[in-house]
Parts: structure tokens; C-alpha cells; sequence
């Protein structure tokens, strides 16, 4: 039976409430983790570090739907929750229209700044290879096509929860996820396409995941939520950006963070060091998925029982969540231990030297998951409360601030092997700050 976002939550109801944002985002994460699996497997070391280094820049990209989507939908779970229906509706036709518009937009300016960005991110090694920068720009250039399809499958991903319909939104995101792993065996393996054949597989599933929704918002009925005429309410536009404004510097920030590790890591271990670096960030796309899949499932029932002054539920929710977050973040780090020679020799090729630093890089970076999902969570529950600014100060300090600063601090400091720790140290620091955000905050919200 589907929960309500209005009801009281025990731990029973929240792992019903969240299980399928978290299936449908662990799902996606398996994009990239299937494009590298075919590739490392049935192309070359140049077109998997090709795929790891453009790949920031798609994000980033594809990050301006995410924010649209959880804005958004922490604005219209507050109409609800204050019974503002009409309101609600026309609020989510108009985010869905711009997040079209603003596709279509980035989509061309993406694509002409694939080269460049590849370019910048090569001069940083003298061991890139001609071929490592062709196949990027050439994957990054394709990529660019399904960018539309992609900004509406992060939106959506959020509104299927408003809706209460978090089952729908997982069966679109497993056709979706299906789609590209069928092409990808298709057209890599068996039609040899390489990175094209990657690219194009990937694009189809997004356009599964993206278009898929569209339709089935705009021809369902009895929704509480549903896609219509509308009118560009600037107000509340801006309000859905700033509320998911964290969110979006999340995810231009953590995207950041892998250039800045890539050009660090081609500095001190060559293309290697690319490749290593993209199959620890393989595994940590598929746990991070977890959080903010959780964090997904949770934000219209914050919302919605902030716009009804609901302060009782709100601090229960808040205090089972960071419970769920500790033993979530457990689990996931003595399973990163144990997969980290699994992982090293699957996607290492037979290269040694490659397996070795894989092994490394993993073991080390597995102490973040003990603290990633408290970070999260706690951005994620501003954004919901409507406070864009606490979410995006916790967001900034997490990857910008900490992770920047020590990925540049720690190689002066111990030398470059302490690159795997500077990631690490960042998030054990952010928690501290979400805590004190917490407590600072805790009477103006009653939570």
C-alpha cells in the first residue's frame, strides 16, 4: 500500500515511502557503471579515461533538472500541505516547461564546450594521448543530444514522490536503465561502436526516463499532481531555483571535484590515476544513490508537514532519518572493504599497477560513507523546509570548501598518495557543520 506524505512516520513507513527513490536512483547511477563496465571491457584504458574525464561536465549539465525537480517539489508539497491544489498544479506544469526550455538551451551550449573543457582538463598530463581527448570530445559532443530527455528524468524523479506514485517512477527508471544496458551490449559489444555505441545506448534510456513521465503526467488521471495549462509565475520560478539551488551547486560542486581530482590525478599518476579515480566514483555514484534517494523519498513529507505546521513530525522524522543515515553509512563502508578487490580486478583490465591503485583509493575512501548520508540528508532537509540558503551553505563547504581545499592542501602537505584521504576528510568535517546548522535553526522550525 502507498504511504501518504501526511502521515506519521515510523521506520517501518519510511523504508516504504523511500525504497523505490532509492531503487530508481541506484538504477541510475548503474548508468555510468554500465557504460564503464562495456568499455573497460571491449574498447581501451584511452576510451575509459575518455568517459571518466568528460563525464563531470554532463553532470553538471544534466544537474540544472535536478534542481528544478527539488525545488520544486519542496515548493508544491508546501501548496499541498496548505491546500493550495489549483496552485500546486500550476506550479508543477510551469517547472516542467522550463526544465524543456532550459534543456534545449544547455544542450547547445553544452556541446560547445565539450571541446574546450576537454582540452583544459588534458593539458593538465603530458601522458594524454591524442586518442584519450578525441573520444571524449566525441562522447561528450553525443551526450549533449539526450540532454532534454535527461533534465526531465531528474525532475520527475522528485514529483513521482509528490504524486505518491514512487513505484511508477521506479518502473520508468528500471525501462530506462533496461534500454541502456541492452543497447550498450548491443552496440559495444556485439556491433563493436566503442564510445559511440556508449553514448548512444545511454541517450536512449534517458529518453525512456525522460519522455516516458512527460506523457504519463499529462494523460493519467486522479493524480494529486497533474501536467496542464499553466502561466511563468517568475516568483515562484525563482523561489523552486532557490530552493534547489543547493542541490544544483551539489552537483556542479561534487562534478567539480572529480576535474579537479582528474587533473590532479593526471598530474601525479597519468591516465591511471583517471581510470582509478573513475571506478571509485562508479561505486560511490551507486552508494550516494542510496542517500539521496532517501533524501527523495522524505522531502514531500518534510514539506508538506511544514506547510501544515506539523513541528511534532517534523522532529520525528529528522531524528529516525539520522538514525537510518548512521546505519546506512555502516553498512555501506564495510561493503566498499569488501568489494574493493572485485572491483579493482573488474575494471582494471589486467593492467597491475591499475588494479594496485584501485585497491588503495577504495579502502581509503570507504571511511566517507560513514558521514556522507548525515551531509546529505541535512542539505536535503533545508531544501524541503524551503531554506535554500542553510542547503546551499552546507552544500558549498562539503565539496567547494573541503574537498576542493584539501584535494590542493593535502598532495603540499603529505604528498600526492594523500589524495585519497583528501575526499574523505571532507565529508567527516561537513557533518559537524550540518550539526550545528541543525541546532541553530531548531526553534525557528520547531523540529
Amino acid at each position: 500500500m502507498p504511504v501518504s506524505i501526511s502521515e506519521h512516520f515510523t521506520f517501518k513507513k519510511i523504508a516504504r515511502i523511500t525504497i523505490f527513490p532509492i531503487m530508481l536512483m541506484v538504477f541510475i547511477s548503474l548508468y555510468s557503471v554500465v557504460d564503464g563496465l562495456f568499455i573497460a571491457n571491449f574498447a581501451n584504458n584511452d576510451a575509459f579515461a575518455a568517459v571518466n574525464l568528460i563525464f563531470p561536465f554532463i553532470m553538471i549539465i544534466g544537474s540544472i533538472g535536478f534542481m528544478l525537480g527539488t525545488g520544486g517539489t519542496a515548493l508544491v508539497s508546501k501548496y499541498l500541505g496548505e491546500k493550495k491544489i489549483e496552485k500546486a498544479n500550476k506550479t508543477f506544469s510551469m517547472i516542467i516547461y522550463t526544465t524543456i526550455a532550459f534543456g534545449f538551451f544547455f544542450s547547445v551550449f553544452g556541446a560547445l564546450m565539450v571541446k574546450p573543457v576537454v582540452l583544459m582538463m588534458a593539458h593538465f598530463s603530458q601522458d594524454s594521448t591524442e586518442a584519450m581527448i578525441d573520444y571524449a570530445v566525441m562522447y561528450g559532443q553525443l551526450m549533449m543530444l539526450g540532454q532534454i530527455a535527461f533534465m526531465l528524468q531528474n525532475v520527475f524523479h522528485s514529483f513521482f514522490m509528490v504524486a505518491e506514485k514512487g513505484k511508477m517512477g521506479f518502473l520508468f527508471t528500471l525501462l530506462a536503465g533496461l534500454t541502456n544496458i541492452i543497447f550498450d551490449a548491443l552496440f559495444i559489444a556485439v556491433l563493436k561502436m566503442g564510445i559511440i555505441g556508449a553514448a548512444l545506448g545511454t541517450i536512449l534510456g534517458y529518453v525512456v526516463g525522460g519522455i516516458g513521465p512527460l506523457l504519463y503526467f499529462v494523460f493519467k488521471k486522479n493524480l494529486p499532481i497533474r501536467l496542464g495549462k499553466t502561466r511563468l509565475d517568475f516568483k515562484d520560478l525563482f523561489q523552486a531555483i532557490y530552493n534547489g539551488m543547493s542541490e544544483f551547486i551539489s552537483n556542479i560542486a561534487m562534478n567539480l571535484v572529480s576535474v579537479i581530482y582528474n587533473a590532479q590525478l593526471l598530474r601525479a599518476y597519468g591516465v591511471n590515476g583517471v581510470s582509478a579515480y573513475g571506478v571509485i566514483m562508479y561505486l560511490s555514484f551507486v552508494f550516494a544513490a542510496i542517500f539521496i534517494g532517501y533524501s527523495i523519498g522524505m522531502a514531500p513529507p518534510v514539506g508538506y508537514n511544514y506547510g501544515a505546521q506539523n513541528k511534532d513530525e517534523l522532529h520525528n522524522i529528522l531524528k529516525k532519518s539520522w538514525t537510518s543515515m548512521g546505519v546506512l553509512g555502516i553498512a555501506m563502508f564495510a561493503l566498499s572493504l569488501s568489494l574493493a578487490v572485485p572491483f579493482a580486478h573488474l575494471f582494471g583490465h589486467g593492467e597491475q599497477e591499475l588494479i594496485n591503485l584501485i585497491i588503495q583509493a577504495a579502502i581509503i575512501y570507504s571511511f566517507a560513507y560513514l558521514a556522507l548520508g548525515y551531509s546529505m540528508f541535512t542539505s536535503a532537509f533545508f531544501t524541503a523546509l524551503n531554506n535554500g540558503a542553510v542547503s546551499t551553505i552546507i552544500s558549498l563547504c562539503r565539496t567547494l570548501i573541503f574537498q576542493i581545499g584539501f584535494a590542493f592542501l593535502f598532495p603540499i602537505l603529505f604528498g600526492d598518495q594523500s589524495l585519497w584521504w583528501a575526499l574523505t576528510a571532507g565529508e567527516l568535517i561537513n557533518v559537524g557543520l550540518g550539526t550545528i546548522f541543525l541546532i541553530l535553526n531548531r526553534k525557528k522550525y520547531g523540529y
